[in-house]
């Protein structure tokens, strides 16, 4: 099958039409504009690829999501947290969340946070969609989330940590802030596993997102 590549002013296609391999790969081209990512979010799509890459969206036929009620703290954690290490905050310093978030971790070649998907994502923070979640540790950042919120869904986009259990400990936050019903994670992985996560299937997130947006 070929895939579609869409020019700046064409609709997304249906959902059905994403590939199984590589799961979910829907489309690629348009933009990264506000418009273009408020659109794709409320339709359960998010862009991901490579800086040698053209814009890629996807969208999974499984979603890993937390619930926040359920979100799993191992008794390591539950000690660790209770001498209250860190403080949070919210929307404070979201350039240098995203911009941390953007760095190469060990044994990883570059990035999947290009400068215009930084910059794309400012943008959605200024237009009140794209929030950061900090971390500081006696006045030092060390730890942050940002992603994007439709309702009370929180679809996280990336974590960074300098500290021991900052990025961890930032999502338990943010999952008891009271501000969000799930953490969209979009794919699964055994650190998500761990913490709670499952997976449903893409129409029942998509028909949830369309109840948040219709509240």
């Amino acid at each position: 099958m070929r895939l579609p590549w869409l020019a700046h002013s064409d609709p997304f296609p249906a959902r059905e039409l994403a590939l199984e391999e590589p799961d979910g790969l829907l489309c690629a081209g348009a933009d990264l504009s506000v418009d273009r990512l408020v659109t794709a979010y409320r339709q359960g799509i998010f862009p991901w690829y490579s800086e040698d890459e053209p814009i890629l969206w996807w969208t999974p036929a499984k979603r890993a999501v937390i619930p926040c009620e359920n979100i799993h703290i191992s008794r390591s954690m539950k000690r660790f947290l209770k001498r209250e290490p860190f403080t949070y905050s919210h929307n404070q310093c979201f350039e240098a969340v995203i911009e941390a978030c953007s760095q190469p971790r060990p044994q990883q070649w570059g990035t999947w946070i290009t400068e215009d998907m930084k910059q794309a994502y400012i943008e959605l923070h200024n237009a009140g969609h794209a929030h950061s979640y900090e971390c500081w540790e006696q006045g030092e950042l060390v730890g942050g989330v940002y992603g994007v919120a439709t309702g009370r869904i929180f679809s996280g986009e990336s974590m960074f940590s300098i500290s021991t259990n900052a990025s961890k400990s930032t999502l338990i936050h943010i999952a008891h802030s009271n501000d969000y019903d799930w953490i969209d994670c979009q794919v699964m992985n055994p650190h998500l596993r761990s913490l709670g996560a499952t997976e449903i299937d893409r129409e029942r997130f998509v028909a949830r997102l369309t109840q948040e947006i219709q509240r």
